[in-house]
């Protein structure tokens, strides 16, 4: 270990493992080291289910009726991939996908007045679906049109609508949208957590809708993706690129002392040997003292033996609860995976509802999410402290990741990794960059 690296990764979770990845094709001297004996850090799937018991306090263990406990894989942080999102990019890209497998998720849902309905997203949906009135359909569904025709770089296709300085507000004015679909069409289509877009630029808020669209038009039943297994194989797919690109790795390795020089990090000291290094990336687990708390995440991982009723019986879904439904300022979500996905015994569903903590009882926030899901045969309730980096590294060249927050997706965490690798390379973040040489050497089982 008492070697020079160009670049110390600290924790194996998902926005780490991808820089580690990325800076090992791009020909950076990596070492990545983690404090735990497994991958994944926050973003890890806990198996056997004992183990999550355990993690939870609950000393007496599963119930028989849980079935074998390594059948289980859960995860801690629920998540979905956009279809044609940012993180499938980044695996098409580096070829991780051939360590995963992936399942389209069966339905995106949304709540409106106690009961949840499908997410229309495409013309046929929109005039079938009975969460807007005929007329109502109508306007949306030329809204609709309007989203997929804009070009940014057209302006013939604007419709008198600037991107740059015409606010979302006034786009849906202009379609004469009424509030419960300006409320789908922003958290379940645009998958805002808040309604502080209104007032911003439609740009971003047309882009999402579009990403949404196209995500879908893939697959067909939603726009989300979800690996066999649980996320836990996505910070261990970009384990194995880095390896191969001649990445160290370190698992149950403590980090006793990151050594600074001038107020700039020169490197890493565990169980008295040095690492020395040029830049460090971490979670904020290794630095407490440059992170400062952003909020709180509520998340309550429930196990049922029953589909969630009302979306035709689905092996998997999502549901999102706007905030203007339950008075509130976030989004409540719900994630839901089943023994499709070989993370629960066969009959068994997980279904995760998360929230941003907007008070001091943090478990009746998300009692509207819960009451969808009875009965619910065990939860855990975990609640965690959102960090983010008190500096942007350029002085000190440590690189803080931000924790993973409440929405049911990677694009946060994407537009993270993207601004970590601008103030580490100096450069945008360039997809092409990340491609595998088409020379390089793999290993005799990738062949």
């Amino acid at each position: 270990m008492d070697e020079e690296y160009d670049v110390i990764v600290l924790g194996t979770g998902l926005t780490e493992c991808i820089l580690s990845g990325i800076m090992s094709v791009n020909g950076k001297k990596v070492l990545h080291m983690d404090r735990n004996p497994y991958y994944g850090g926050e973003s890890s799937s806990i198996t056997p289910l004992e183990e999550l018991y355990k993690r939870f306090q609950l000393l007496e263990g599963p119930p028989e009726s849980m079935g074998r406990g390594r059948d289980w894989n859960v995860d801690l942080i629920p998540k979905f991939l956009m279809a044609n999102g940012q993180l499938v990019k980044m695996l098409l890209y580096t070829e991780v996908t051939r360590y995963l497998d992936f399942k389209v998720v069966e339905g995106s849902f949304v709540y409106k007045g106690g009961k949840i309905y499908k997410v229309p997203s495409t013309e046929t949906e929109a005039l079938a679906s009975n969460l807007m009135g005929m007329f109502e359909k109508r306007r949306f569904r030329k809204f609709l049109v309007f989203v997929a025709n804009f070009d940014e770089n057209d302006p013939k296709t604007f419709e008198g609508v600037d991107p740059q300085t015409t606010s979302m507000r006034d786009v849906y004015r202009k379609f004469d949208l009424g509030q419960d679909v300006i409320d789908f069409t922003g958290h379940a289509l645009a998958l805002y957590r808040t309604d502080d877009y209104l007032d911003q630029p439609c740009l971003e808020t047309i882009n999402r809708i579009k990403l949404y669209s196209e995500s879908l038009a893939r697959y067909g039943k939603s726009p989300y993706l979800y690996p066999l297994y649980g996320l836990g194989e996505l910070p261990q797919g970009f384990a194995r690129l880095s390896a191969i690109y001649g990445g160290t790795y370190m698992l149950n390795k403590p980090v006793d002392d990151i050594i600074m020089e001038n107020g700039k990090v020169v490197g890493v000291k565990s169980e008295g040997e040095v690492a020395r290094c040029k830049q460090l990336i971490c979670d904020p687990s290794y630095i407490p003292d440059r992170v400062r708390k952003a909020g709180q995440v509520i998340r309550i991982i429930c196990i049922l033996s029953h589909p969630i009723k009302s979306t035709s019986d689905a092996n998997s879904c999502q549901i999102i609860i706007p905030q203007n439904q339950v008075n509130r300022k976030s989004d409540i979500y719900v994630c839901m995976i089943s023994y499709a996905h070989n993370v629960a015994a066969q009959g068994k569903y997980i279904a995760i509802a998360s929230t941003t903590v907007e008070t001091a009882e943090p478990e009746k926030e998300v009692e509207p999410a819960l009451e969808l899901l009875e009965p619910i045969d065990q939860k855990f309730v975990a609640i965690s402290d959102l960090y983010e980096p008190i500096d942007d590294g350029s002085e000190s060249q440590v690189f803080c990741s931000c924790s993973y927050d409440a929405t049911t997706h990677f694009e946060t965490t994407c537009n993270d990794i993207k601004d970590i690798y601008k103030r580490m390379a100096g450069s945008a973040f360039d997809f092409e960059n990340m491609k595998r040489k088409q020379n390089d050497v793999f290993g005799e089982a990738d062949q």
